[in-house]
């Protein structure tokens, strides 16, 4: 029988189980020289990171303006984050593979008007009803760079790399007009309340940026509706998930409006590590290319997933329980869950494929595991501090659960298809190039 007591006491022991899922997926990579400053690095003079500064711009015109989902907002910087990321590695003289071209350079060249170019041109091309404010952020940056040929040739690298992203991502299936099926069976996906809708299902159709095709990590599905599993997974989510549990503690609560806030602190929380481990550009602009392109894909991943099983969501397989067969669980129509249940299906989920991504990127990238970092947020108006990526990894797993949204077998198989996408990047792309004697 299902202990709601024995789940909690169990939680403790869970960020290492939960890891230790996807770690064999991914090993750490070699750690970086932290702290160092190539010549190429900054321009001479400049005091800000400029990948770090057009991060934050893509933060107004994605998430601020735009407001953009999650799954939305994964495409949109990864275009930024790409494009920037080639205009850095070409005037450093293409030390790692491009990503998808490396403009001809020959270090003299202005990086900061490299990454403002790069970063504002696809900006532009995703918010063209955003162009005035973001020339005048253009305008700033640009300004603060001294006149000359460096300028002028690190705007033309720069327009090269943004160039080859906008093409790259033309046609590219977003936006298009794919929608969940409505299901009347027991197990299958229908809108759930309050707002019955029905969202994102192109996203499982999009071309990937990194991996051959979006089903290539195809799992074997959600458990069976009359199995042991699927008995444990209805359990605990209806125990701990629901609107008004007494199972759930305080702090859960505040995780799971923490990792549900669409404000993602995974933002702040990149730039943070980049300024905190003193990264130069070059090394920001591959880390924050290496996090955005596998979070896209482990997005993109994740909804053909949802695509291929249309999984009800748990406030539908609770209410309609009666329905399932399974003489474990039982049904109770006025369940609610702690938040609002997104509008596509239950398996797998979105976030701990899109977290799992960027947690394995991260330790890949540092090759450790065991950096601090916090992020706020103003929805649940607290800053969670973590002991490094696995702990946030782990944490977003029961998050799901702890808010009613997912069941746990979606977030652990959606953790799986986030590193697989992670461990796929690394051996195929940013990889370091052998020096040219």
């Amino acid at each position: 029988m299902f202990s709601p007591f024995a789940a909690c006491r169990a939680a403790a022991l869970r960020p290492t189980v939960v890891w230790a899922a996807v770690a064999g997926v991914i090993a750490a990579g070699s750690p970086i020289a932290l702290g160092s400053s190539p010549a190429y690095a900054r321009d001479p003079g400049s005091s800000a990171n400029a990948v770090i500064v057009w991060d934050r711009n893509a933060q107004t015109a994605i998430w601020d303006i735009a407001g953009q989902q999650p799954q939305v907002q994964a495409r949109s910087f990864a275009m930024v984050h790409g494009a920037v990321y080639d205009a850095v590695n070409a005037i450093a003289g293409a030390p790692y593979q491009p990503y998808l071209v490396a403009p001809a350079a020959d270090g003299t060249e202005s990086t900061d008007a490299a990454v403002a170019t790069a970063g504002y041109l696809v900006l532009h091309a995703l918010f063209p009803d955003q162009q005035a404010r973001l020339k005048a952020q253009y305008d700033e940056s640009l300004g603060a760079i001294p006149d000359g040929a460096a300028k002028q040739r690190g705007i033309s690298v720069g327009t090269q790399a943004a160039d080859a992203m906008i093409a790259a991502r033309r046609n590219d299936g977003a936006f298009g007009d794919q929608t969940w099926p409505v299901g009347t069976r027991p197990g299958q996906w229908r809108p759930a309340p309050p707002a019955f809708a029905s969202d994102g299902a192109w996203v499982g159709h999009l071309k990937p940026f990194l991996i051959p095709r979006a089903s290539m990590f195809r799992t074997s599905g959600p458990p069976a509706l009359t199995s042991r599993r699927y008995a444990r997974d209805f359990n605990e989510v209806k125990t701990v998930g629901s609107a008004t549990s007494t199972v759930r503690t305080a702090d859960q609560t505040k995780a799971a409006i923490w990792w549900h806030d669409r404000h993602l602190a995974e933002w702040e929380i990149k730039r943070q590590l980049a300024t905190q481990q003193r990264l130069n550009t070059l090394q920001t602009a591959r880390m924050f290319a290496m996090v955005d392109l596998a979070e896209a894909d482990a997005t993109i991943a994740c909804y053909n997933e949802k695509a291929a099983w249309n999984f009800w969501r748990p406030v539908t397989a609770i209410r309609l329980a009666d329905t399932d067969g399974n003489p474990e669980t039982s049904a109770d129509p006025e369940w609610t869950p702690l938040l609002v249940t997104p509008p596509h299906p239950d398996y797998t989920s979105g976030h701990t494929c899109f977290t799992a991504a960027s947690m394995s990127a991260l330790r890949y990238f540092f090759g450790r595991d065991d950096i601090p970092f916090s992020g706020y947020s103003a929805d649940s108006g607290t800053t969670r501090y973590f002991r490094g990526f696995s702990q946030a990894l782990a944490e977003v797993v029961e998050a799901r659960v702890w808010g009613g949204i997912h069941t746990r077998t979606a977030d652990v198989q959606g953790a799986k298809i986030g590193a697989q996408v992670t461990a796929y990047m690394v051996t195929h792309y940013f990889k370091q190039r052998p020096r040219s004697r």
